[in-house]
């Protein structure tokens, strides 16, 4: 029994499920306070939003957990990885929420902007995670070639997701209930980019952060290998 929660532990280590929680812990806590102290449910919605930002993220520990299991079923991935790409967006789309940060009294602007920055900071990390899983597993599969171009391509529809949740209020679940007018608005700005220009440079700004905090991420891990 002991070797087998030592190895739950490693593969939840491996796959940074702590530092995950941590993060979403002070962000909740940072909400939770700010309930007791205001006596009101403002940006409740945030709660909302981290719960969605979870999802891709566990979707990768899936993935992760079946290809560790039984390698050679490659198919065994490809719910787990729809699904997180479907709700990949949803990580990074806590970082637009700053949109909503104004004075609200009684509470501190500085402590709304904390709290804010803590929701964004854990949205980064799960988008960070979860790429960093799924792209590891594509890599496995398909060479590092491949995996580099579903990374990028993965940050790039990602940014647009984000758009299309931000300024089109479409949700992930939408993709299944709406999915031909989802698809059609997604298509309409894929296929006329000069007419939404709007619309790839906000998904460029978001993407483009994305990919810093990916890179800086991938390049602490390849340096930890080398010393190791």
């Amino acid at each position: 029994m002991f070797e087998t929660l030592y190895r739950t532990h490693r593969f939840f280590a491996n796959q940074l499920l702590y530092p995950m929680m941590l993060s979403s812990g002070l962000a909740f806590g940072l909400f939770v306070g700010r309930v007791y102290l205001s006596h009101s449910w403002t940006y409740r919605f945030m709660v909302w939003n981290l719960f969605l930002a979870w999802i891709p993220y566990l979707c990768s520990l899936w993935a992760a957990h079946l290809h560790r299991n039984a390698p050679e079923r490659w198919w065994a991935l490809i719910v787990p990885g729809a699904i997180w790409f479907v709700f990949f967006p949803n990580a990074p789309y806590l970082v637009t929420d700053f949109v909503h940060l104004a004075e609200r009294p009684p509470i501190s602007f500085w402590y709304d902007l904390s709290m804010l920055a803590a929701f964004a900071w854990t949205g980064c990390l799960l988008a960070i995670a979860s790429l960093s899983n799924m792209h590891t597993l594509v890599r496995a599969y398909l060479g590092r070639l491949v995996g580099w171009l579903f990374a990028l391509g993965a940050l790039g529809l990602g940014g647009l997701g984000v758009y299309m949740g931000r300024f089109l209020r479409w949700n992930s679940w939408d993709l299944f209930f709406q999915p031909r007018s989802v698809l059609a608005d997604m298509a309409d700005r894929l296929l006329n980019p000069f007419d939404h220009v709007r619309t790839f440079g906000f998904a460029f700004v978001i993407a483009a952060l994305l990919f810093a905090c990916y890179w800086t991420f991938t390049s602490i891990q390849q340096r930890e290998h080398i010393q190791e």
